[in-house]
Parts: structure tokens; C-alpha cells; sequence
């Protein structure tokens, strides 16, 4: 059995409406999602002693959402991940979008899904949230209609994202949720044993943007086929953190993606997609700037994130998995995150 309730998290400064937060509950987890960027702002879940502890990264007041934070929690589009220099050909015309990061565009642009007030309906094991991203928003072409629809099972958080559009656009959605499975709050991931599904990677340049290579993870630092205890391999390999995307299987069925493995605590997280990458980030710009929830601060390397998604700057990498979508299609993808102790 699950159940939804709905309350009012905060009100938007000068009038722009009221974010509502909607808590489901199962007898497994406990999952707090907000109508401001569709944003998971806690999720719950018990050790192998039956504790329940928030493994989130996020704040407890809309203010917190307000500032400039690294994305907690929250759904990001009409592109997620980094367009180079904001700009790709389309149809033979050059389209120019906002530039955010550096001289790219990231996550949309500087107002993506992110930053807007979402529509909510309630669902019986869930909440459905939609909006209209007008054509034109942030240079992107055409209008968008998005569902992005979270349903839980047990100890099973799905996350369902559907599209359509009026004229060509590249559409790619994920969740940007920072966990922790010590609990937020905690100082660092390193204890943390990680498994991708992976046997390749793209390269970046220093910019973070796709080199266009797609190397082999074998012999690499980025080969998290078997798992690794995350502290004891970036040491061993004299790297500073994972931003990078990982290649999945290129099947549309749902496939399995990474598993993290917290023994202390026993938490284990799997994460499944129908997504042909995930971008497997350990937090690398975290500062200990930011107040999290209960007083935490979120030093660097204090959450990572698994965004399910279409491979980077895919528009300017003809042999990247396409990320267009055409009138008369539908963008249909879907994410399960299992939680359970081992």
C-alpha cells in the first residue's frame, strides 16, 4: 500500500504561485517531492537495524530551492547535461541557446525545468506532474509538453518522463538527486561500493564536453563493472571525482544501470533506466557553502549523483544515440531506483 498526502511547502516570492510538496509512503520508503522543478527534497529508507535515515541532499525551506544550488533533487531539461557552446545545427539552421556554464548551455539554460512551477495531480501510488515549455524557452524550438510521473512499489521509486512536440527539438530529462547512503549530511561518499554496467565511457575535455570518443572502460580507472569501494579507487588512480558519462546498453527494456552498496548501513541503491547512459558525478563541486536539511553542510564529494540520460552534447555527435524528437512522437523513458539492505 502506498500513500500520498499533499500539503503546501512554501510560497514563491512576489506572487508566482505555491509550491506544494507530496509525501508517498509505503512500508519500505518514505519519498518527499515538491511542484517547484518536480524536486525530490527527502527520501527515507531504513538500515539493516530498521533506523530510517534521509539519503537526499537538499534543504527544508523553498528558500533553500530559491538560491543557486548545484540542482537538488531536481528534474532537469529540455536538455540535461552540457551542449557545447550552446549552439547545434538543426534542420540547416544554426540554433542558439542560453549559456550557463562556462561557454556552455547546461541543464537546460539559465531558467530550466528546474527553476519553474510544475502542475501536480495525484495519483493513487503517486503524483503526475506536467507543464508547457513555451517554444522558444531558452532557444529551444518548438513547444514542449512534459509528464514527469513518480510512483512507488515497496522499496521501489519509479521515475517516468514523457514529450511531445511541436516542431523538431532534442529533448533529454533526468533527476539530479544527490544521495548519500550513510545519510545526508554525512561527510563523504568513499565508504560507498559502486557497480556501473558499463564497458564504455565518453572522455571530456576540460571543458566537461564529449571529446566524441567512446573508449573503453578496460584497464581505465572507469571501469566499475565489478564493484569498488569509491575512496580507496580515486586514490588508487590519482582522479579527483567522476563527471562523466557512462554507455549503457542501447535497448529501449528496462536494463540494469549501477548498484551502490553502503555497508555500514547496509543501504543498497539499483538503479534500472531504459536510458542508453547515466552520468555518474561524486559531487566534485560541492564546497561546504550551502546549509543543508538539520543543519548539514555538503563538503565536496558528500553526495553522488546517478543521472539516467542521452549521452552528452549528443546533438553535435551524429554517432551519438539521437536526441531529437519530431512532431508526432512521443519521448517516453523511464527510471526505477530499488532500495533495500544487504
Amino acid at each position: 500500500m502506498v500513500s500520498v498526502t499533499r500539503s503546501v511547502f512554501g510560497e514563491l516570492p512576489s506572487g508566482e504561485g505555491t509550491v506544494e510538496k507530496f509525501r508517498l509512503q509505503s512500508d519500505l520508503l518514505r519519498v518527499d517531492i515538491i511542484s517547484w522543478g518536480c524536486t525530490i527534497t527527502a527520501l527515507e529508507v531504513k538500515d539493516r537495524q530498521g533506523r530510517a535515515s534521509d539519503v537526499v541532499l537538499g534543504f527544508a525551506e523553498l528558500e533553500g530551492y530559491l538560491q543557486q544550488q548545484p540542482y537538488f533533487g531536481a528534474v532537469v531539461g529540455r536538455v540535461a547535461n552540457r551542449i557545447a557552446k550552446g549552439t547545434f545545427m538543426l534542420d540547416g539552421k544554426e540554433v542558439k541557446l542560453a549559456i550557463n556554464n562556462g561557454p556552455n548551455s547546461l541543464h537546460g539554460g539559465i531558467r530550466g525545468f528546474d527553476k519553474v512551477l510544475w502542475t501536480p495531480q495525484v495519483l493513487s501510488n503517486g503524483v503526475q506532474f506536467s507543464r508547457v515549455s513555451p517554444d522558444g524557452e531558452e532557444g529551444y524550438p518548438g513547444e514542449l509538453k512534459v509528464w514527469v510521473t513518480y510512483t512507488l512499489d515497496g522499496g521501489e521509486l519509479v521515475v517516468n518522463y514523457r514529450a511531445q512536440a511541436s516542431q523538431t527539438t532534442p529533448v533529454n530529462l533526468t533527476n539530479h538527486s544527490y544521495f548519500n547512503l550513510a545519510g545526508q549530511g554525512s561527510p563523504n561518499i568513499y565508504d560507498h561500493e559502486v557497480t556501473i554496467e558499463a564497458d564504455a565511457f565518453l572522455p571530456v575535455d576540460e571543458a566537461l564536453i564529449p571529446t566524441g570518443e567512446v573508449a573503453p572502460v578496460q584497464g581505465t580507472a572507469f571501469d566499475l563493472r565489478k564493484p569498488v569501494e569509491l575512496g580507496k579507487h580515486l586514490q588508487e588512480f590519482h582522479v579527483s571525482g567522476f563527471d562523466h558519462n557512462f554507455c549503457l546498453k542501447r535497448s529501449r527494456e528496462k536494463h540494469f544501470c549501477a548498484r551502490v552498496h553502503h555497508a555500514g548501513s547496509g543501504r543498497v541503491l539499483e538503479v534500472y533506466t531504459t536510458q542508453p547512459g547515466v552520468q555518474f558525478y561524486t559531487g566534485n563541486f560541492l564546497d561546504g557553502t550551502l546549509k543543508g536539511k538539520g543543519g548539514a553542510v555538503y563538503p565536496k564529494h558528500s553526495g553522488f549523483c546517478l543521472e539516467t540520460q542521452s549521452w552528452p552534447d549528443a546533438v553535435n555527435q551524429p554517432h551519438f544515440p539521437p536526441v531529437l524528437l519530431r512532431p508526432g512522437e512521443e519521448y517516453d523513458h523511464t527510471t526505477w531506483f530499488k532500495f533495500s539492505v544487504a
